[in-house]
């Protein structure tokens, strides 16, 4: 009897163990900093999202040729909808795939996760040896690495990103095509009728409104209502169609921001904020100003972005914001030109100040694949992987295979895609219908330089990189940017959305307030300070993102 009951203990202690492991089977997958060195396993399991367009992955050609190339099969367990729900459902139920791919899961998440042994450190197999591709990426891109490695020091998730910058139309310089989301403009018809010059300071373009306004162009030179001008109509922190740009003339331009608005980062690493410094108070006071004169659209707090191009484009606004010059005032494009970055009001320490705080660039995501404790052979499926990481292969990948969203080459070799007529011609639908029809969903990395060796990126994109880097970098004085790829703790997140809101929300509220209705007094400005001190948590925000800039300078080696 002692002999059955011991019996049925072990017995129940190795069910236990096992369940631990989460799938239930064997594994030899530790976090430790190892390599499983088993490479038996061919057939894998891998679940995760598609599009909605897309009919699956089982027969798609590239995916397939992939696998051939490494002697694997995957079994795809794809879904547009409920894709969260259903990875949730077999995390907590310990019936895991070998791999998730296009989950998406947030840096908590990969942390969790990997922490309790759900998802592999990757870092160990991120070797020349079984990543060629990826890890000559990651040594040539140091920034990227930084971004997918966890506040722990490991890699639970592929990365994936699309890169959009200058050196991918052959520039020296690589700038985002974000970095000045803002492109200001000004109708010349309007100021060449008037005898007036571009601007070049905020005085000068104060008076050049004041003239716009005066003399009613819109109906002047438009035959518009009588007083239906309007001198200069944005939205209010938006985009890349607020008043932002602006406030260049006095050091610095406040964009909405991807991590935190108002973050600064400054050229000795350390990070401030923007708005609570004396040349952000002295904007707020002096734009009030043109909000009281009637120079600026008394519906800018309130408008949307389809209002303001309803009022662009039917030529009632002598300056706006936006992204292209085109798409903003349609028909009557052709009268505007850039504004460019005006320098700061006269008689003030601001005289000649022309300072763009420019923008970062789009995330890198750092969980586009992550692999189970129950995979057998990590390094079979990491080299099926690996091969996503080129050029060609991501373009597959992104548009279709060769043959459709890219069926011919230029003299350089690059690949020309398809246009809009041809793909309605041959396949029924549109380009973007086709793209979202083959793409497949996962680790992907297009890189600026697949612009110039591998294939064509797309017109309008030219057109504003080439804006960006001619016209407006010349004139940014720092390129310093707070990355949005910074890694925060857990421990940080909860300090980010204990506070993050509230912040942004206290500045926001506070700065549409004094541009509409005029201040701070310094009554106002003492007690504005202190709220976002004692209420809003501007220090601990401060002491989380420099603490995640600095892991993230640190990781970078």
């Amino acid at each position: 009897m002692f002999k059955k009951l011991t019996a049925l203990l072990l017995a129940l202690v190795m069910v236990l163990a096992l369940a631990a492991c989460g799938g239930g089977g064997e594994t030899a997958n530790v976090n430790d900093g190892t390599v499983n060195e088993n490479t038996d396993q061919t057939e894998f399991t891998v679940m995760g999202g598609q599009s909605s367009l897309s009919p699956g992955y089982t027969d798609n050609e590239v995916l397939n040729e992939m696998m051939d190339n490494v002697g694997i099969h995957i079994t795809w367990d794809t879904m547009s909808e409920s894709l969260g729900e259903q990875v949730n459902i077999r995390i907590a139920g310990g019936d895991w795939p070998d791999a998730f791919q296009g989950v998406g899961f947030s840096n908590y998440d990969l942390m969790k996760y990997g922490a309790d042994g759900t998802f592999l450190d990757l870092t160990p197999y991120i070797t020349p040896e079984i990543m060629p591709n990826l890890s000559k990426i990651l040594e040539e891109h140091p920034n990227i690495k930084a971004a997918i490695t966890m506040a722990d020091g490991k890699i639970y998730g592929l990365p994936a990103a699309e890169q959009m910058g200058t050196a991918g139309i052959g520039k020296e310089e690589d700038y985002s095509i974000y970095s000045v989301p803002q492109f200001s403009m000004i109708n010349k018809a309007w100021l060449d009728d008037l005898g007036l010059e571009v601007p070049t300071s905020l005085d000068e373009l104060h008076d050049v409104l004041v003239a716009f306004k005066e003399n009613d162009m819109a109906a002047k030179m438009y035959g518009a209502a009588p007083g239906s001008t309007i001198p200069m109509s944005t939205g209010f922190d938006q985009w890349c169609w607020g008043q932002n740009i602006f406030y260049a003339g006095f050091g610095f331009t406040n964009w909405p921001n991807d991590v935190i608005n108002d973050l600064l980062l400054n050229s000795d690493g350390t990070v401030s904020f923007e708005c609570v410094s004396d040349r952000y108070r002295d904007a707020v006071t002096y734009f009030h100003d043109w909000y009281a004169e009637g120079l600026m659209d008394v519906e800018m707090f309130s408008q949307d972005n389809t209002q303001l191009i309803a009022k662009c484009s039917q030529g009632y606004v002598g300056v706006s914001t936006w992204w292209y010059i085109e798409e903003l005032m349609g028909d009557y494009a052709d009268d505007y030109v850039f504004l460019p970055i005006l320098t700061g009001p006269k008689g003030t320490e601001y005289e000649g100040t022309s300072g763009v705080t420019i923008r970062t660039g789009g995330a890198t995501n750092s969980a586009q694949l992550s692999i189970t404790a129950d995979c057998q052979s990590p390094i079979n499926l990491l080299k099926f992987y690996d091969q996503w990481y080129t050029g060609e292969a991501v373009m597959q990948l992104q548009y279709g295979p060769i043959g459709v969203y890219f069926n011919e080459q230029d003299e350089n070799g690059i690949w020309q895609s398809i246009t809009e007529e041809e793909s309605q011609e041959r396949f029924g639908k549109g380009a973007g219908e086709l793209k979202s029809t083959y793409e497949v969903a996962g680790p992907k990395l297009i890189l600026s330089e697949y612009y110039t060796d591998t294939f064509a990126m797309e017109d309008r994109a030219i057109e504003r990189l080439t804006d960006l880097y001619d016209f407006w970098m010349p004139q940014v004085q720092d390129t310093t940017v707070y990355p949005m790829d910074c890694v925060f703790t857990q421990e940080e997140i909860d300090v980010i959305d204990l506070y993050k809101s509230d912040f942004e929300s206290a500045v926001s509220e506070q700065e549409g307030l004094w541009l509409r209705d005029g201040g701070p007094d310094d009554a106002e400005w003492d007690a504005y300070v202190a709220h976002l001190t004692e209420s809003c948590g501007m220090q601990e925000l401060l002491d989380v993102y420099q603490a995640a800039y600095d892991r993230y300078v640190a990781a970078q080696g």
